[in-house]
């Protein structure tokens, strides 16, 4: 019997924690969402009992998994770790992310994704690029060798060879021009600012124009002070974009987390900014207590996506509707495929996952 209703003591369908329902699903495709007095004789049910069902997460920036970083082994094989790694953290779906390179290598990381994606390698969106469009000042673990402002044929270069793969780019937007950045849209590509130094004027019109999403939140940008707001101040104060945060106590203090979330609302997602152990290649990232590190400099999270739930709930005083939303709902929004995934939903597809009450990955597929 292909049709079968799941149930448990709680069902988050992206909105409501609802409970004594079940979530029907039939060719992977859910059939619908009901209550348990509803269903028919004609479905299997079953059971998981006190525990979550929800949608599953969705992570759009992480580097490597499984000591394989995607910049030294850009490769399917690469991108296939990632996207295991992601799946027993209960994320679906995923965007491997290059950080600031040379052309070759990005151009690598473009074949591996599309390598993958032909093997019939599922869970990807896309490549997420990150730098090298950036600021020197705000680089963070980057290589500044490799940063510059690009001209109009050097990003036509980077889009044309990434067609239909890149997905995503990080950019400092006072590094680019408005021509750039309607560039790279015109592609339906979306544009993420970071690693920047603009003020808070700069930012901000960026924001009205074509920049809808922020990178990590706090890091490598400039701080919000009460004489120049920055970048920060620009995410904060803009009615629209969205942005990224790394809720892993490392990148971000807990406390600083929970004010902006109190101040962005939905508009504020997670990502796990995860990275692999490696010593070859440039970033060289050391495991230290429970982050890495390369070249001395935070580097990179070991976050999960049911880890940084957990951390919202019991770190942040984050609701667990919201902390799910925040690592489901949101990014799905973040890159307008929150028609498709993040929710459980009628003609959604069925990626279900099951939490228990610690968000401990019971199960990643049903």
């Amino acid at each position: 019997m292909s049709r079968k209703a799941y149930t448990a003591e709680h069902i988050f369908n992206g909105i409501d924690l609802l409970q004594h329902h079940a979530v029907i699903v039939e060719d992977g495709i859910i059939e619908a969402l009901l209550p348990l007095v509803s269903l028919g004789s004609d479905v299997e049910v079953i059971d998981f009992g006190n525990v979550y069902i929800t949608p599953a997460f969705i992570d759009l920036q992480l580097y490597g998994a499984n000591g394989r970083l995607l910049s030294v082994y850009p490769d399917a094989q690469t991108v296939q770790d990632i996207a295991t790694y992601c799946l027993n953290g209960g994320t679906h779906y995923c965007m491997p992310t290059v950080a600031t390179n040379t052309y070759d290598v990005i151009f690598k990381c473009v074949d591996a994704v599309r390598d993958y994606w032909n093997a019939g390698g599922k869970g990807v969106l896309g490549l997420h690029v990150e730098g090298p469009w950036i600021s020197k000042a705000k680089r963070g673990a980057h290589r500044e060798e490799w940063i510059f402002s690009p001209t109009v044929d050097q990003v036509k270069e980077l889009l044309d060879y990434g067609k239909d793969v890149i997905k995503l780019i990080t950019l400092a937007p006072e590094e680019c021009s408005d021509e750039i950045i309607k560039l790279i849209r015109e592609r339906n590509i979306f544009v993420s600012g970071g690693h920047s130094n603009a003020d808070y004027a700069t930012a901000h019109r960026s924001f009205d124009n074509g920049v809808d999403l922020a990178t990590h939140l706090f890091n490598a940008m400039s701080p919000l002070q009460h004489r120049e707001p920055g970048f920060v101040g620009a995410i904060f104060n803009h009615p629209t974009v969205k942005a990224s945060i790394v809720a892993d106590g490392h990148h971000v203090d807990f406390v600083a987390l929970k004010i902006a979330k109190q101040l962005m609302g939905e508009r504020l997602f997670v990502i796990t900014d995860a990275v692999t152990e490696t010593t070859e290649g440039y970033y060289k990232h050391r495991f230290e207590g429970d982050k890495y590190t390369s070249n001395g400099i935070l580097s990179g999270s070991s976050l999960t996506m049911n880890k940084a739930v957990y951390n919202l709930v019991n770190h942040a005083g984050i609701s667990v509707e919201e902390a799910l939303r925040m690592c489901s709902l949101y990014p799905a929004r973040a890159v307008k495929l929150s028609d498709e995934i993040g929710m459980i939903r009628r003609e959604y597809r069925a990626d279900l996952i099951v939490l228990d009450k610690n968000f401990e990955v019971l199960r990643t597929a049903l």
